[in-house]
């Protein structure tokens, strides 16, 4: 029992850890066609 739980919130721990670096990359990627695009910073 103890180890289904270590490994439940270990599998909690790594979905959110991609999840946040998935979301950094988009934001980058995003912010590259942005300034390719429209040639300026985008908005905030």
């Amino acid at each position: 029992m103890q180890n289904e739980m270590v490994k439940r919130l270990m599998w909690s721990g790594l979905l959110a850890g991609l999840g946040a670096a998935a979301s950094i990359a988009v934001q980058r990627v995003a912010t590259l066609v942005w300034k390719r695009v429209f040639d300026e910073e985008p908005p905030e």
